[in-house]
């Protein structure tokens, strides 16, 4: 089934554009700015086609623009969450997988692998979590905190695609 957005993309003005779609990039409205720039016709009221011509223009930006992508992120259960300052949709990303609901043990161990993962790496740990617990988060930044650095940035990546492909998804309706 081909999934189509409920608002017509290419008919819409550069601002309303980017207003609506330049969130599905945490912080980094130069995406749909520049997808919007490239054109954007009939064929990209089909998830699948916009969600692939985004993921070109961020695999496109070369590595500064990547890192910055990477490092808008916020950390999973961090400083950020705790204050309420995360953007809707991370907000939302983060409590469905219960990350608002840690036990002070798991909180204390989301800290700790935040600020070792980030010291190592230079951007936070990044993860779709939609459908995962905490156990399986945990688990999966445990894991990756021993990737090498070329494998890891591939693969924070590769999960910041997944996220704004969950996003475009949600915004179908």
């Amino acid at each position: 089934m081909i999934m189509r957005f409920q608002q017509a993309p290419h008919l819409l003005a550069r601002a309303d554009f980017v207003a609506l779609f330049g969130r599905v990039y945490e912080h980094s409205p130069w995406i749909a700015e520049a997808m919007f720039a490239r054109g954007v016709g009939p064929e990209h009221e089909s998830l699948d086609i916009l969600a692939a011509a985004m993921r070109a223009i961020v695999e496109a930006g070369g590595e500064a623009r990547q890192l910055a992508l990477l490092k808008a992120h916020p950390d999973l259960a961090g400083k950020l969450a705790v204050a309420g300052d995360l953007t809707a949709e991370s907000h939302g990303e983060q409590a469905g997988a219960g990350l608002d609901r840690c036990s002070p043990a798991e909180f204390a161990r989301f800290q700790e692998l935040n600020r070792l993962y980030t010291a190592r790496f230079g951007f936070p740990f990044i993860l779709a979590v939609r459908g995962k617990t905490r156990g399986e988060i945990l688990a999966a930044f445990e894991a990756r905190a021993n990737n090498d650095a070329a494998h890891e940035l591939r693969t924070a990546l590769d999960q910041v695609h997944r996220i704004a492909y969950l996003r475009l998804r949600d915004m179908c309706g």
